[in-house]
């Protein structure tokens, strides 16, 4: 058993570059994603024994490591990117999180007698976690207080049910498609002219060795977790002090002030806030390596989760986790996919809206790479990250209402 702080820092920071890497090597793996990948291995680690259960690493983790990260990706989300989704892909994605919000409230009934105090907090942290991705349900679920095994039960289901929406998205296109409206490239919208502006394969060049290196190099400049910035010693000596003042600065505001009427507010409504504020000033308005550190650090986070995830404990917790968190899913995607029909939203849309709302932007790549939209890839993925915006304060939001 690996036991050494050092050592077990190192295999955590191993086994995130591990999953990273097999994301981005192989496109089959890409489509289970980097967070995933991650729980799958810590608990490989954990239910064989090479981990300990307890470590002062997980602390840190779970505190400092964790909420840094949260603060770095909300300072590279930038809201003015909105205009690039369109009308479109904002509406689909809006209706996407109601749907999410009225699954929580469906499954929050069916289950409050088995969960009883519990219920509110599994709302508010699925609330979370499918308006937006993982971010939002270590954030929400952290504040809400699901704690011990409860929260890796409620994880693991969570991972469970984003693959199996994401193998959704993929196929029920197909098998829905002639109910929608067709799916139009972005040229084909503004001018009527089928094909894509270079006329007709939507690529940039041809050949078969570009086209067997188009999937890294696609993901390369549009996956949030690839794509390739400059850095600086100052630019990422900024960032640290950036991240670090936020969250110390939230942790205060949460402790010490309370307003009127309105008392207490949670410090990740604070570090959400202030972190928006600052990267849209003009110091963070460009904030390159942000999404990197973020992504680094909140993997690190993923592999712990995966530790924590000891088969006999999720057992414990029993099925009802997952069946709870299915009805969120389900609710999601009937509501998201109807009233999308009813607005005459086209297939592809309401797809990676929906992956948008439930996976995070890598999630709403994935579907627009495998599909072939490529020019849904850019609105899918600043949804993604306005979901990293919202989806705080509508957990926390849901969770509290149902409370």
């Amino acid at each position: 058993m690996i036991q050494s702080p050092l050592a077990l820092a190192t295999t955590i920071a191993a086994v995130t570059a591990l999953a990273f890497w097999l994301d981005y090597r192989f496109p089959a793996l890409g489509k289970v994603g980097a967070s995933m990948l991650a729980i799958i291995f810590g608990a490989i680690l954990s239910n064989t024994g090479l981990v300990p259960a307890d470590s002062p690493v997980y602390d840190a983790v779970v505190g400092p490591v964790t909420s840094v990260s949260i603060a770095w990706l909300l300072l590279s989300v930038n809201l003015r990117d909105l205009k690039k989704a369109g009308p479109r892909m904002t509406g689909a994605f809006v209706v996407a999180v109601i749907g999410t919000a009225l699954g929580a409230f469906v499954a929050a009934i069916l289950y409050q007698e088995h969960f009883a105090d519990d219920t509110w907090r599994i709302a508010g942290a699925l609330t979370g976690t499918y308006s937006g991705g993982s971010v939002n349900f270590v954030s929400v679920g952290r504040e809400l207080g699901l704690t011990g095994p409860l929260f890796a039960g409620l994880n693991a289901a969570d991972a469970v049910m984003t693959g199996v929406w994401l193998g959704a998205c993929l196929m029920l296109p197909m098998w829905l498609g002639r109910f929608y409206a067709p799916v139009r490239s972005r040229s084909e919208g503004a001018e009527g002219m089928p094909g894509g502006e270079d006329g007709g394969d939507d690529r940039a060049g041809g050949g078969a060795a570009e086209d067997a290196a188009e999937p890294l190099d696609e993901r390369s400049r549009h996956h949030p977790y690839f794509v390739r910035e400059g850095l600086s010693a100052i630019g990422i000596a900024n960032l640290f002090a950036a991240g670090l003042i936020l969250v110390f600065a939230s942790e205060w505001l949460g402790e010490n002030l309370s307003l009127p009427l309105v008392g207490r507010i949670p410090g990740i409504v604070w570090l959400t806030t202030l972190a928006l504020i600052l990267g849209h000033s003009r110091f963070y308005r460009e904030a390159p390596g942000a999404m990197q550190l973020g992504s680094i650090g909140l993997h690190f986070f993923f592999v712990l989760i995966g530790i924590m995830s000891r088969f006999s404990e999720i057992a414990a917790v029993g099925s009802e986790v997952f069946l709870f968190t299915l009805v969120v899913v389900a609710i999601h995607g009937v509501f998201v996919f109807g009233v999308g029909r009813l607005l005459g939203l086209d297939i592809g849309t309401v797809a990676v809206a929906s992956q948008a709302a439930v996976g995070g932007p890598s999630s709403a790549l994935a579907v627009a790479i495998s599909r072939e939209w490529r020019h849904l890839v850019l609105p899918g993925v600043v949804m993604g990250l306005f979901g990293y915006a919202v989806g705080t304060y509508l957990g926390l939001g849901v969770g509290y209402l149902l409370r």
